[in-house]
C-alpha cells in the first residue's frame, strides 16, 4: 500500500466571502456571551461577542478613514495586547492585507520585511522596532482604541481565493519568506475542529501563547470565535507555573501550548487537578513521547499533537476520537489530500520515509510566496506541494514526523532523524532538553552531536551508555555538549543550523 491519503475536499466557502466576517459569524446570535477573557492570577478582563464584532468593524472603518484602500498592505508592529487580533481582523474586514510580524524582530529584520512587502502603513505600539528608514505613515496603537468605537462598515466581500493576509515563515528552511494566504484559509481550518480539537461551542480554550503569535491567533482566537466558543488568553507576563491555577479557576476545557510550555509546567507541578479539562493540544515543534506521558500522568488527560506549517497551517493530527499511536504525530485530517513522496516524485510504500506533500487543491494551502513565482513553482512536484518535512506512514495511515528534510543527518551513509535520537535520550536523569544536529569536527568529517540543557554537566560516559542501550551504533551521538539554553528561532523552534555551528 502506498503512502497516500486522498479524501474528497470539503464543500467550498460562499462565493462572496470575508475571512473576518466568517470568524465573527456567531456574534449576532451570541452578543452577550464571553468571546475573550484575558486572565491574570488576580482577575480577568472580558470581551463579549457583541463588543468584539463592534471593535473589529470599527477598526476596519477607522483604517479606511486614514486613507488606506482595499488591497493595501498594513505592517503590524504590536505587542502582546488584544489590539493585535483586533487590528488583524479589522484590516481583513475592510479588505486591507495585514502583515503580522513578531515584536522581537530587530530593526534590520523588520526593515527587510518592509522592503519586501511595501506596506501602505504601519500600525505600531511604542518601543517595538520599526523599519529604518520608515517607508510609510505610522498609525499608533492608541488610535486603534479610538477606532473601536467608530461607526462600523460592512465587511468587504469577494472571491474566497483572493489574498487576505501575509505571514512570514520561521526560516527553518533558510531565510524567512513571505507567504500569501487567501480568505479561504480560515474556511479550511474547520477540518481541524473535529480531527484535532474536538472543538465545541461550549468550550473554553486557554492558549498559553501571546496575542502576537500566529499559533495563538489561529488556534487560540480565530477558531474558538468562529464556532462561538470562549477564548482564554493569559495576560502579558504570566509565567508557565501560573497556568495550572488559571486553567482550574476559569474552567478551561481545552488547553493549547507549545511543548516547551508543557515541560515548564510539569517541572514544578508533577500533579495537577484540572477537573474541567478535556484534553491538551500541542503544535509548533515535535512533542516528545515522554512529555506526552508525563502530562497524562499529571492531569489524567491526553495531549493531541498537530503538524503544520506557515504555508498550510495544520493538516494532520491526533484527536480524542482517533489518538495518535505512540511516537506518531497523528492522521491526515478528513478532507485532506496528503502523500509521502520519494526522490522520483512518486508516493513511497507505507513504512518507508518520504517527503510529506500536500495536494495543490487543499483549501488551506497558500496562494504562493510573495513576489516569488519561481520559488513557489519549485516547491511543487506535479500536483503536490513539498513541505520539506520527512515523515513515515504506517499501514493504518498514522504519520510519524522525522524532521525537516534539510535537518536529516547522514551517519555512515544512513539518513537519521534527529527526533529519533532526541526521543531515545529524553529520559536520561537530569536532562532538561536535548537537540541533535550534524556537526563538522574536521575537514570532510561530520558526526552526530547531541546538545543538551541541564542544571549541571551530565556524565558523558553515562549518556553514551544510555544511548548504546537504545540506539543502533550508527545513530549514536559522537559528541555531547552542555548549553545553558538551546538556540531557538523567533517562533520558538530549535535552531539546528546554529547547533551545527557550535564547536
Amino acid at each position: 500500500m502506498l503512502s497516500v491519503h486522498y479524501d474528497s475536499p470539503p464543500p467550498p466557502p460562499p462565493a462572496a466571502f470575508n475571512l473576518a466576517a466568517h470568524v465573527l459569524g456567531r456574534a449576532d446570535a451570541l452578543p452577550d456571551k464571553t468571546a475573550l477573557a484575558i486572565l491574570s492570577p488576580t482577575g480577568a478582563a472580558r470581551w463579549r461577542y457583541g463588543a468584539l464584532a463592534q471593535a473589529v468593524a470599527g477598526i476596519g472603518a477607522g483604517l479606511l478613514a486614514t486613507g488606506l484602500q482595499p488591497g493595501d498592505r498594513l505592517l503590524m508592529r504590536l505587542g502582546n495586547e488584544v489590539e493585535f487580533p483586533l487590528a488583524f481582523l479589522g484590516a481583513i474586514w475592510a479588505g486591507i492585507l495585514p502583515i503580522p510580524a513578531s515584536a522581537a524582530l530587530t530593526v534590520p529584520e523588520i526593515s527587510r520585511i518592509a522592503r519586501e512587502t511595501s506596506p501602505a502603513a504601519i500600525v505600531a505600539a511604542p518601543d517595538i522596532s520599526l523599519p529604518d528608514p520608515c517607508p510609510c505613515p505610522v498609525i499608533p496603537a492608541l488610535a486603534l482604541r479610538e477606532m473601536e468605537a467608530s461607526p462600523p462598515t460592512g465587511p468587504a466581500l469577494g472571491d474566497p481565493d483572493r489574498a487576505a493576509y501575509i505571514v512570514y515563515t520561521s526560516g527553518s528552511a533558510g531565510r524567512p519568506r513571505g507567504v500569501i494566504h487567501a480568505h479561504r484559509a480560515v474556511w479550511a481550518r474547520q477540518m481541524m475542529w473535529r480531527d484535532w480539537y474536538d472543538l465545541r461551542e461550549s468550550d473554553r480554550l486557554l492558549h498559553a501563547g501571546s496575542f502576537n503569535w500566529t499559533y495563538t491567533l489561529g488556534t487560540g482566537l480565530l477558531d474558538p470565535w468562529a464556532i462561538g466558543a470562549t477564548a482564554l488568553i493569559p495576560a502579558a507576563g504570566t509565567k508557565p507555573q501560573q497556568l495550572p491555577l488559571l486553567l482550574a479557576r476559569h474552567d478551561a476545557t481545552l488547553f493549547a501550548a507549545a511543548p516547551g510550555v508543557y515541560r515548564q509546567m510539569l517541572r514544578d507541578r508533577p500533579a495537577m487537578r484540572l477537573p474541567k479539562l478535556r484534553h491538551g493540544l500541542s503544535a509548533g515543534e515535535k512533542l516528545p513521547e515522554a512529555l506526552r506521558d508525563a502530562w497524562q500522568s499529571a492531569t489524567g488527560t491526553a495531549v493531541h499533537e498537530a503538524l503544520g506549517m506557515s504555508e498550510c497551517s495544520t493538516y494532520l493530527s491526533g484527536c480524542p476520537a482517533r489518538p495518535a499511536p505512540p511516537g506518531a504525530s497523528g492522521f491526515p485530517q478528513t478532507g485532506r489530500r496528503l502523500a509521502l513522496l520519494g526522490p522520483d516524485g512518486a508516493p513511497v510504500p507505507r513504512g518507508t520515509p518520504g517527503v510529506l506533500a500536500i495536494h495543490r487543491d487543499d483549501p488551506g494551502l497558500m496562494l504562493g510566496y510573495l513576489d516569488a513565482p519561481e520559488e513557489t513553482k519549485a516547491r511543487f512536484s506535479g500536483d503536490w506541494f513539498l513541505t520539506g518535512d520527512m515523515a513515515q506512514m504506517d499501514e493504518a495511515g498514522a504519520v510519524t514526523y522525522l524532521g525537516r528534510d534539510d535537518d536529516m543527518m547522514n551517519a555512515g551513509g544512513f539518513r537519521v532523524s534527529p527526533l529519533e535520537i532526541e526521543a531515545a535520550l529524553a529520559g536520561f536523569p537530569g536532562l532538561a532538553e536535548i537537540a541533535c544536529a550534524e556537526v563538522e569536527v574536521k575537514a570532510d568529517t561530520r558526526v552526530i552531536g547531541a546538545f543538551y540543557s541541564a542544571p549541571e554537566l551530565l556524565d558523558e560516559a553515562a549518556l553514551a551508555a544510555f544511548a548504546a542501550e537504545r540506539l543502533a551504533a550508527y545513530k549514536r551521538p559522537r559528541l555531547y555538549r552542555w548549553l545553558e539554553r538551546l538556540p531557538r528561532n523567533s517562533n520558538g523552534k530549535i535552531d539546528r543550523k546554529s547547533l551545527s555551528a557550535v564547536s
